[in-house]
């Protein structure tokens, strides 16, 4: 009977200390779900921000290439204008000098 007893009772030590185990796993388990991860994204929003500077300053060398761009297509012309000079005074001669032949 004793060996009984002693195989009850180290069965119940057992027991107990399983019930020990599943009551600390529970809490363990408890602060797990009420643990929320917080992600540090300073580094992050600085490299961000760093690159959006860069973007806003090459953006604004694009428009300032694009207006002088625009300034250059506007003040171009095809021909010079000694060029137009020359053709119009050409044909007025050669008008005068046509009429003044005929008559």
């Amino acid at each position: 009977m004793t060996k009984l007893e002693e195989l009850t009772s180290l069965l119940v030590n057992e027991l107990h200390d399983f019930n020990k185990g599943i009551e600390r796993l529970e809490k363990i388990n408890e602060q797990l779900n009420m643990t929320k991860i917080k992600m540090d994204v300073a580094e992050y929003k600085a490299i961000i921000e760093a690159h959006q500077k860069q973007m806003d300053i090459h953006k604004n060398m694009i428009g300032g290439f694009e207006s002088r761009f625009n300034d250059k297509i506007d003040q171009a012309k095809i021909y010079p204008t000694w060029a137009v000079v020359v053709f119009i005074f050409n044909i007025v001669v050669s008008v005068v000098l046509i009429t003044c032949k005929f008559f």
